[in-house]
């Protein structure tokens, strides 16, 4: 019982943040909502996870196709922390 509520949390946080990745890049549309606290948050929060793809994934012209990587990079990760925890319990 205790696992499942476990997973109910790690699942929420996984879902929190490919929803922030999402917003974030979406922000980048209109460069004034970074300016807000709020965009400063998501900035704090996003920002270095989004780094190490930027190193290693190339742009296509002026298009950043890293949070792309990244959020299927997080999404991997969350069917196979998934997969991992089935397993387990």
């Amino acid at each position: 019982m205790v696992a499942y509520y476990i997973w109910v949390i790690i699942d929420f946080a996984f879902t929190v943040y490919k929803y922030m990745l999402i917003a974030y890049v979406l922000m980048s549309w209109v460069p004034q909502m970074r300016e807000t606290a709020i965009g400063q948050l998501l900035e704090r929060l996003v920002e270095p996870y989004l780094a190490p793809f930027r190193r290693f994934v190339p742009t296509l012209g002026f298009i950043d196709i890293s949070p792309i990587v990244a959020w299927f990079a997080l999404y991997f990760a969350h069917l196979g922390l998934f997969s991992l925890f089935r397993m387990l319990f």
